[in-house]
């Protein structure tokens, strides 16, 4: 007597497996986790504080005269000149400083998506961190502020057409012609002070963003971010305040 099998509908069917998964290139997989998100976003951070602190400083010129400042805006221009042909290493630096902005701004953006689509309903918990505070909760307000800042400091200063009294050439002419008028001072006053906000969260979010985030670290971290975002806005929001009040004519 044949004991009878029991059928089982697509036992003998064979394994049929997908697509083999493409890999991405190590560095675009790394990009697209959050961690990597990260890193991006606080490299990126570094490197435009460091824009920001060096321009502050080179701005200082501007209180040992036209004759100083108009040499070191055009020594920005003359950069390994005759190596490189005129103004080929400062456009260099300004493409540079345009892809860190736009990654910088898109790995912000992505990764606060991604934390959006894994937590969807927000919480709030009792923690002793920057993090919490005014300037974490305005960061993307700050960063559009700061992107319009730029935008019209270009076509003020660099461009010239914001500017009626431009002239090429003339960077501390053009400069004291921009701060006389007080709706432009003003408008770069309420810029940099944005600025100091965004730096001051930013400051210290990158010890966090790289795993730097030891809390016995916290006050040294405070003090760094606090201290870079009142230095560069505070100075920054100085040359205006110099045009109006003059001392800089």
């Amino acid at each position: 007597m044949t004991q009878a099998t029991e059928s089982r509908p697509g036992a003998d069917a064979p394994e049929v497996n997908g697509p083999p998964k493409q890999s991405r290139f190590w560095i675009v997989e790394f990009y697209s986790s959050a961690i990597g998100k990260k890193w991006v976003m606080a490299l990126t951070g570094i490197g435009l504080m460091g824009f920001v602190f060096v321009h502050m400083v080179g701005n200082l010129k501007m209180f040992l005269g036209r004759t100083e400042f108009d040499h070191y805006a055009e020594s920005l221009r003359t950069l390994l000149y005759p190596i490189l042909p005129h103004g080929v290493l400062l456009w260099g630096f300004r493409i540079g400083l345009i892809v860190m902005f736009g990654f910088h701004i898109h790995s912000a953006y992505t990764l606060t998506r991604m934390n959006h689509r894994a937590r969807p309903i927000k919480y709030q918990s009792p923690r002793d961190y920057v993090a919490v505070t005014f300037a974490s909760r305005t960061m993307r307000w700050t960063g559009i502020i700061i992107g319009l800042y730029l935008i019209f400091h270009l076509a003020d200063l660099t461009w010239g057409f914001a500017n009626p009294d431009y002239v090429r050439g003339a960077a501390y002419d053009n400069l004291v012609a921009s701060f006389e008028r007080w709706p432009i001072a003003i408008i770069y006053i309420l810029a940099n002070i944005a600025l100091g906000i965004h730096l001051f969260h930013g400051g210290w979010s990158i010890f966090q963003s790289t795993g730097m985030n030891n809390p016995r670290y916290n006050n040294a971290r405070r003090g760094f971010a606090a201290g870079f975002a009142i230095l560069v806005a505070g100075i920054n929001c100085l040359f205006p305040i110099a045009v109006l009040a003059g001392v800089v004519h």
